[in-house]
């Protein structure tokens, strides 16, 4: 673990568990949801990077410059490739002070048959921080990328979620985008809507504005902002748990199928970075 500390805010940072958060504290109150002790499951953490793609490519099959892909399950009991492999990487720390830290993964040819690195730079603040996430293609052809973070926020009692949209992508049973509905569906995000409900929000929002807010009766506001390559923003909140997932994205989910999904075209030594902000009052 590497703990960061500025004023009352505590960041402390799990390299060895996909270069995760493992908690975020600022007075002492959880901003993140915290991680258990000794965590080694990401998806137990505070927060972990999605490189080089954002959430699930079917069967983990693809096409890229006519180049035939095919990357293995990395869910047990989930037949489809999710959020890359940086998740599921350890990661070293190459740089760390009172309030900065760099951590970095650099990723050798297999399924995904590109090399490339990647790199969060974390900075703490007074009352929140800021992560920039980086991948470099450090191989020899063009790769494509995609990036997104998948933070955890703990579900306070009367919890909404405010954030500009202008649509969502309806999903099958796997959970994989099906068609696009334009305008208000389930909760009404872009008025502020409770988080909690009977229902499964598992989904991929449009038109988002870089900026959404958590709020909670008598509690501080929690507000994240995102780069502006962030155009979609996840939402995961099973029903009964006790967190909500706000995830900036630049990629959609099915990254490699038709239409916009956001995934570009990185030459070798090319880089694509974007940043996302959690800060409470």
């Amino acid at each position: 673990m590497t703990v960061l500390e500025k004023g009352s805010a505590r960041l402390i940072l799990a390299p060895e568990t996909g270069g995760a958060i493992a908690g975020f504290t600022v007075s002492g109150r959880d901003v993140l949801r915290p991680a258990p002790a000794g965590v080694l499951d990401p998806l137990l953490t505070s927060n972990f990077p999605l490189v080089p793609f954002c959430n699930r490519v079917p069967n983990g099959r693809f096409v890229f410059e006519g180049r035939e892909v095919a990357l293995a399950p990395n869910l047990p009991g989930h037949p489809h490739a999710l959020h890359g492999q940086g998740w599921r990487a350890v990661w070293r720390v190459a740089r760390a002070d009172a309030a900065e830290a760099t951590l970095v993964h650099d990723h050798a040819r297999g399924d995904w048959p590109w090399s490339y690195r990647a790199e969060q730079r974390f900075v703490l603040g007074d009352t929140g921080f800021r992560v920039t996430l980086t991948v470099t293609n450090t191989d020899e052809t063009a790769m494509p990328a995609g990036l997104g973070l998948h933070p955890y926020f703990p579900r306070r009692t009367g919890e909404t979620l405010t954030a500009a949209n202008d649509g969502v992508w309806m999903v099958d049973a796997d959970v994989l985008p099906t068609v696009h509905h334009r305008g208000v569906w389930g909760p009404d995000w872009a008025t502020g809507a409770a988080v909690e409900g009977p229902d499964l929000i598992d989904h991929c929002y449009t038109g988002w504005d870089q900026r959404a807010v958590l709020s909670a009766p008598g509690a501080p506001d929690t507000v994240i902002t995102a780069s502006p390559e962030c155009r979609w923003l996840h939402v995961y909140a099973p029903p009964g748990d006790d967190f909500v997932c706000v995830e900036p994205c630049a990629s959609r989910p099915d990254p490699f199928g038709a239409g916009d999904t956001g995934m570009i075209r990185l030459a070798p030594g090319e880089s694509r970075s974007i940043w996302m902000d959690v800060s409470t009052g």
